[in-house]
């Protein structure tokens, strides 16, 4: 299984090679740029700087402090369900019960979602809105379908998004695509 911690280590340590700029410089320039949201951020660095997505993506969290690495896990799920997003936290904790018996699989919360990996990211969990909690998974090939729509512009890291409004909604039938996403990864 891979690492997550080395595969982010590596990245870090490649991004000079790759873009001509170590990850600090990045991080200082994307502070300057006056983007405030980690997708505005994405969308400026590959536009104005030609940065893949993942490299992007990268500097946005560091940025922002958002990732698994920059902030304690627990402190980065604690404000993840603060507020009025606290009544998805039983969703959240339904979803998780699944994804956390199958085999392999690692948790790395962000900001603003918790992402889940096996060999590679095979889904993620977002509390959206006071109302709503996003799973978005990767499902190639599966065609969108009922409550399995397709993620569009939601989440690029994912391909379908099931909105569920409450831990009632997490059934046969989701558990089902989150094994399908799992066994693909």
């Amino acid at each position: 299984m891979a690492d997550p911690q080395a595969e982010l280590a590596n990245m870090i340590a490649n991004l000079k090679a790759k873009t001509g700029k170590a990850l600090e410089e990045w991080t200082a320039l994307a502070k300057a740029s006056g983007q405030t949201k980690h997708g505005g951020l994405v969308s400026w660095l590959k536009a104005e700087h030609g940065l893949g997505h993942g490299y992007a993506n990268l500097v946005a969290h560091k940025t922002f402090a958002s990732d698994a690495g920059s902030s304690d896990d627990a402190e980065l799920m604690e404000a993840m369900f603060a507020g009025p997003k606290a009544a998805m936290r039983p969703a959240y904790d339904r979803v998780a019960a699944i994804v956390s018996g199958l085999d392999g699989v690692q948790f790395a919360p962000k900001k603003g979602y918790v992402s889940f990996r096996r060999n590679k990211q095979f889904g993620l969990a977002q509390p959206s809105t006071k109302d709503r909690l996003d799973l978005g998974l990767t499902l190639k090939g599966v065609e969108p379908s009922g409550r399995l729509e397709a993620s569009g512009s939601w989440n690029a890291m994912v391909t379908h998004r099931v909105r569920i409004a409450s831990a009632d909604e997490i059934d046969a039938e989701v558990e089902a695509w989150i094994r399908q996403a799992w066994a693909a990864a």
